[in-house]
């Protein structure tokens, strides 16, 4: 059996799913990640050949196949096959319980739908609770949730139960500001256009004041 039919049925088989934008590590076995990238290079090629571009003579594109390949698998969409980044907590010794925010955070996905790229910023809003982590894991955390296919909607939220689940924060902001290839380079051709999601979550839900005040300092950053 191929690898990547192989993988989706361990996953059907311990009742996952492997959606575009979910994590497969844990299924994943030893030596499976450099089978499924040499498994996808023939395939790209069928793609590159149904396009009629003439790979075999054309020096431009005879290397194509496998460098896709790469891409996607280890660079682009890795946040569906490289396990999350390991991130240590620290007690809030000094209890601190202001906001704090960080941004912005350049966002980089790719839209599920035509697989062209989502560019653009996050900001992260925190008041912090018994648990906190090094601002550079917060960087680490969204490079990881955005490295996949998905749509921006749901990036934002799976982003927020991440954090939320990690450190269990008084009150969290997540802010994402980013355009989508697939209305600037297809369809509607709208250059100008962004998308702005959010989630709310704890005080900056409950406490309009506090909501105010955190996005007041996203907006200087």
């Amino acid at each position: 059996m191929i690898t990547s039919a192989l993988i989706a049925d361990r996953i059907k088989n311990k009742g996952g799913t492997y959606f575009a934008n979910d994590n497969i590590s844990k299924y994943l076995e030893h030596g499976e990640l450099e089978q499924l990238e040499k498994e996808l290079i023939p395939q790209l090629e069928n793609v590159l050949k149904g396009l009629v571009i003439d790979t075999t003579n054309d020096h431009n594109t005879q290397e194509t196949a496998k460098r896709i390949a790469k891409m996607y698998i280890r660079e682009v969409f890795k946040g569906r096959y490289l396990e999350q980044p390991t991130v240590t907590d620290f007690p809030n010794a000094k209890n601190l319980d202001q906001i704090y925010t960080l941004g912005p955070i350049t966002v980089r996905s790719a839209c599920s739908h035509h697989m062209v790229p989502i560019i653009g910023q996050a900001w992260i809003g925190i008041i912090p609770s018994k648990r906190v982590i090094g601002i550079s894991k917060f960087i680490r955390l969204t490079e990881w949730v955005m490295a996949r296919p998905q749509i921006q909607e749901e990036a934002t939220i799976q982003l927020a139960d991440l954090i939320e689940d990690l450190i269990k924060p008084i009150g969290l902001a997540i802010v994402i500001k980013a355009q989508h290839e697939c209305m600037i380079w297809r369809g509607v051709k709208e250059t100008e256009t962004s998308m702005v999601t959010s989630v709310m979550r704890g005080e900056f839900m409950k406490d309009s004041d506090a909501r105010a005040e955190c996005l007041k300092l996203m907006e200087k950053q």
